[in-house]
């Protein structure tokens, strides 16, 4: 019988010991939303809050119900511009990263 681990813990336990895996999924979370795909940005975003700065204290930054803030990053979950950017502020501030956006010319 093979051993298998919950995905949440495992996301966490890299996250913690691994600052740069973090980074990158939050820069996946803004590119797919930005290439058309909020659901998965939500998904992802989902677990990048469990795994680091958590939805009490996301909570607390954002001044959001922490039900709230879960049903915004659910699945079918449909958070305004502002409260997603207050997530995103809130995310990038507790990672110590910031934002630069690249466009490219697919022509």
């Amino acid at each position: 019988m093979a051993l298998t681990r919950d995905f949440k813990e495992t996301v966490k336990e890299r996250t913690a010991r691994d600052p740069a895996f973090a980074r990158a999924m939050l820069d996946e979370a803004v590119t797919v939303f930005l290439n058309g795909e909020p659901h998965v940005a939500r998904l992802i975003l989902r677990d990048l809050v469990n795994a680091s700065v958590g939805f009490k204290d996301l909570a607390v930054e954002t001044n959001k119900p922490s039900k709230s803030l879960h049903r915004m990053l659910s699945e079918k979950g449909n958070p305004s511009m502002d409260n997603l950017a207050s997530i995103l502020e809130a995310v990038r501030n507790h990672l110590g990263v910031t934002f630069q956006a690249h466009a490219v010319d697919q022509r």
